[in-house]
């Protein structure tokens, strides 16, 4: 008997200045994807084209909703926000240079260990692995046997990775997710499978800030 397959396609969102500049985005509003990013956008699009997809979900924030937009077009979809897919809540942190943070003793315990690690004013990364897991669970159920777009963020992505491949938290930093790579994950029968990760061919340059 053939195993039923839910396929989610975890898609990280397009440059944006703020990746130019090595700043920490956050939730901050009006970071939208600048012309790198648009084409990547469009890359993206093209690549999916041909795949048949059921729906296609973003984070809230401008960069997801553009990147998922082209995706969506190809396929008469509509974009459909989900808040549990946003980036990390970063608090204070949010809109600061990313070579200042590291000078920083919290970064510091951020990076040895990220799973006793809550930004400050934010959400700890327990919590933001959880609403991921939480907000992927629910879509695999809403859509068996079927292929869904879930477009996110870096940290969000990686957090989810670890949790369906069994990792500690405080490993997951070790996961690489360029801006607009192709993340795929198969729920079976017989549990999670990843299909691949960090899929850049569609894409001129691999940027991993």
């Amino acid at each position: 008997m053939t195993d039923s397959v839910t396929r989610i396609l975890l898609i990280r969102h397009g440059m944006n200045d703020y990746l130019v500049t090595r700043r920490l985005a956050g939730r901050l509003p009006g970071v939208h994807l600048n012309d790198e990013g648009r084409g990547q956008a469009q890359a993206l699009g093209e690549r999916l084209a041909s795949t048949p997809i059921a729906a296609v979900y973003s984070s809230p924030l401008e960069r997801t909703v553009e990147t998922a937009e082209p995706i969506a077009t190809r396929h008469g979809l509509p974009v459909v926000t989900l808040e549990e897919l946003g980036e990390a809540i970063c608090g204070e942190w949010a809109g600061q240079p990313i070579e200042d943070l590291r000078k920083t003793d919290l970064w510091q315990q951020m990076r040895a260990s990220p799973s006793s690690f809550r930004y400050p004013g934010g959400e700890s990364v327990g919590e933001m692995q959880a609403r991921l897991v939480a907000a992927l669970e629910s879509l695999r159920t809403a859509h068996p046997e079927q292929t869904v777009v879930v477009v996110s963020h870096s940290d969000p992505i990686k957090a989810a990775l670890a949790h369906y491949l069994g990792m500690s938290l405080d490993l997951y930093e070790r996961l690489m997710i360029a801006p607009a790579s192709i993340t795929e994950l198969h729920f079976t029968q017989a549990g999670p499978r990843l299909a691949r990760c960090n899929d850049c061919a569609h894409l001129a340059r691999d940027f991993h800030p």
